[in-house]
């Protein structure tokens, strides 16, 4: 499973963002899909994760800002952020599990909010 991000860059506190994420290759195999953050210096968290069959989990610092969503014809997942906080700064990764437990990242991309 290869998985492409879109959609970060440079906003200002208060604004919002939505980031994309379309899977290729054995997508037929994928379990779930979401989203984690890594800030410099910090570990990697997690941020939200959306099943196949649609159910949700969020970390309790997006709950009510962040929802996640998938479009399954499309093979693509997505991230829409609002009432961004300069803390929400970080990259953001695409993450995806399959069925027989295998875990597959994307590449990454860079979301900074500005005081």
């Amino acid at each position: 499973v290869q998985l492409v991000e879109s959609g970060g860059g440079l906003v200002q506190a208060g604004g919002s963002l939505r980031l994309s994420c379309a899977a290729s290759g054995s997508v037929f195999s994928i379990n779930s899909m979401g989203w984690y953050r890594q800030a410099p210096g910090k570990e990697r968290e997690v941020v939200a994760l959306i099943s196949i069959g649609g159910i949700t989990n969020y970390s309790d610092f997006v709950k009510g800002r962040f929802t996640i969503s998938m479009d399954n014809a499309k093979n693509t997942v997505y991230l829409q952020m609002n009432s961004l906080k300069p803390e929400d700064t970080a990259v953001y990764y695409c993450y995806s599990e399959n069925y027989y437990s295998m875990d597959y990242w994307g590449q990454g991309t860079q979301v900074t909010v500005s005081s």
